[in-house]
């Protein structure tokens, strides 16, 4: 049975979810905006679809590479600090000990509580104690590279693959206009979505999104034409 105090923690999501929510939107704004651009400029539909899929291939890679890359130069400041910290706990326990006590009291215990505190969880996991309440660190927000870029490559590519699958089965004289509205009613779900799983404003979340990615189609859409005027 449930009991009425089972709850659980939005921030319990966050490391995957933005990862996701990030390669998604990058995957359908950047590769919908690529063809468009192409579009604008009276490409053919095989210069399109090969637009779309090498913005796919390259988009998801440089995702993957950049959140690997990222979120391990996070882990590596994560491990020099708890480095750091496990020599000061083998060489200066008292200090330490001094300091993790002051932090409690810091927070609202007594002095003699937060004295206890500290010493039956140093006493269990000192390392874990001052990582937590010390560093801020904590398991549900570690860096983990490899899951932020499988996620966010993962989600690029899905999301890349919609502006593709809109070529393949749309009139060449209607793709612009067919990958805006479908581009733009996908963001709008994602955000939406993002927001609920976040416990945000879902409104805010579906207008933030749609509106940088109207912006970003539009500025291509320009850049495109304009080429395409140039060249004619």
């Amino acid at each position: 049975m449930t009991h009425p105090s089972d709850h659980h923690h939005r921030s319990q999501h966050a490391n995957w979810l933005r990862a996701a929510v990030l390669g998604a939107n990058d995957g359908i704004i950047s590769t919908a905006s690529l063809v468009i651009g192409v579009a604008a400029a009276s490409a053919t539909r095989d210069t399109m679809l090969l637009t779309a899929f090498a913005g796919l291939i390259a988009g998801a890679m440089s995702m993957a590479a950049g959140e690997y890359v990222s979120v391990s130069s996070q882990a590596d400041i994560e491990k020099a600090d708890l480095a750091i910290e496990r020599h000061a706990l083998a060489t200066n326990h008292d200090s330490e000990l001094k300091e993790l006590t002051q932090i409690y009291i810091s927070r609202g215990l007594s002095p003699e509580l937060a004295s206890q505190v500290a010493i039956q969880l140093m006493a269990h996991d000192a390392l874990g104690a001052h990582a937590r309440d010390e560093l801020g660190f904590s398991e549900t927000a570690s860096a983990k590279p490899l899951q932020a870029a499988f996620t966010s490559g993962l989600a690029f590519t899905i999301g890349a693959a919609l502006p593709l699958f809109v070529i393949i089965f749309t009139n060449t004289q209607h793709i612009i206009t067919a990958i805006g509205i479908a581009s733009l009613l996908s963001l709008a779900l994602l955000g939406g979505l993002a927001a609920r799983i976040g416990g945000a404003n879902v409104i805010v979340g579906i207008s933030r999104v749609t509106f940088w990615g109207a912006l970003a189609m539009l500025a291509t859409a320009a850049i495109g034409s304009a080429f395409g005027v140039m060249t004619n």
